[in-house]
């Protein structure tokens, strides 16, 4: 009889339980601030976390207000991931309320910001000024592609060091997500290339979309800034609807977070019919078009393509 045999059996089942994925025990908790955030570090984190997601699919970040649930995810969480660059001014207060203490990850850490348009970008410097003159950053940062293989590292090595035993699953699942972007980047620019810069020419609700046309050249205008949160000006909304007017600009979006009014009000009186919904700030819901982040890159670009080309 071998003695040795009930200890033997004893460490092997403590070094399987600890090489084991979360899955198999309890999940480690992450909350992420909105929901494409919250897919991004969900790819990083595979099995061993759960993810929690403030601003759900089709909602707005910019105007969120936490509920008593929110602050209970927080509480319990043992990570929680911000986009950062004044993207959440409400997470501060909401970690106080939760009395969280553990690690806020900031996805955007060591990302070159844009600051918001400068007026002598766009041919109707007037209009810009009144925009975007007060030189805050925009927080859109995911809009690039590479922009988010750097969130996908901040996020790797954030869960590495919270989960030592899980570090070697995340920086492979890292590696594996950064290709996947790396590949729709690849992509993006060679179609977006297949159109003369003079066509790359996009209305939208707020200043989402800076870093992608930046990425890819094409040049957005909206009558709103940076945030949902803000009201043009009936001088600014004129000026835009005259710009629309003078480049014979076609391409027009809704978007799927923000109140459409305003860009009806302006495709009605430029004469410019409204092309479909972009996903700006949020995924869509399981079943639509873009529940998660490589699916709502690939049909922004779709929809862009498709109308751009008309312009």
């Amino acid at each position: 009889m071998n003695l040795f045999r009930p200890l033997s059996a004893l460490l092997a089942a403590v070094t399987l339980a600890v090489s084991l994925p979360a899955s198999a025990a309890e999940r480690i908790p992450v909350v992420a601030s909105f929901s494409i955030l919250g897919d991004i570090v969900a790819n990083v984190g595979g099995d061993r976390i759960a993810v929690t997601t403030l601003v759900g699919p089709d909602e707005d970040a910019h105007v969120f207000q936490p509920a008593p649930d929110d602050i209970k995810s927080v509480s319990r969480a043992k990570l929680v991931v911000v986009n950062g660059l004044g993207f959440e001014g409400w997470m501060e207060r909401l970690a106080q309320s939760a009395n969280y203490r553990g690690d806020i990850v900031v996805a955007s850490a060591g990302i070159k910001a844009r600051e918001r348009v400068a007026e002598d970008e766009h041919e109707h410097a007037d209009h810009d000024h009144e925009r975007h003159h007060h030189g805050k950053d925009d927080p859109h940062a995911w809009q690039d592609p590479q922009n988010v293989i750097v969130y996908a590292r901040n996020i790797a090595a954030a869960l590495a060091k919270l989960d030592p035993a899980g570090a070697d699953a995340y920086r492979k699942n890292g590696e594996a997500y950064a290709a996947k972007l790396q590949q729709l980047d690849s992509w993006a620019a060679a179609q977006f290339a297949q159109v003369p810069d003079a066509k790359r020419k996009v209305i939208t609700s707020h200043d989402a979309f800076e870093y992608f046309g930046a990425r890819y050249k094409v040049r957005f205008l909206a009558a709103q800034g940076v945030s949902t949160d803000s009201e043009p000006s009936a001088k600014e909304v004129a000026t835009l609807i005259r710009q629309i007017r003078s480049e014979k600009i076609k391409a027009l979006f809704f978007e799927n977070m923000s109140n459409p009014k305003l860009l009806q009000q302006i495709a009605r009186e430029s004469g410019v019919t409204a092309g479909g919904k972009l996903y700006a700030d949020a995924l869509s819901k399981a079943g639509g078009p873009a529940p998660d982040y490589l699916s709502l890159m690939r049909y922004n670009i779709g929809q862009l393509l498709d109308k751009i080309r008309l312009n």
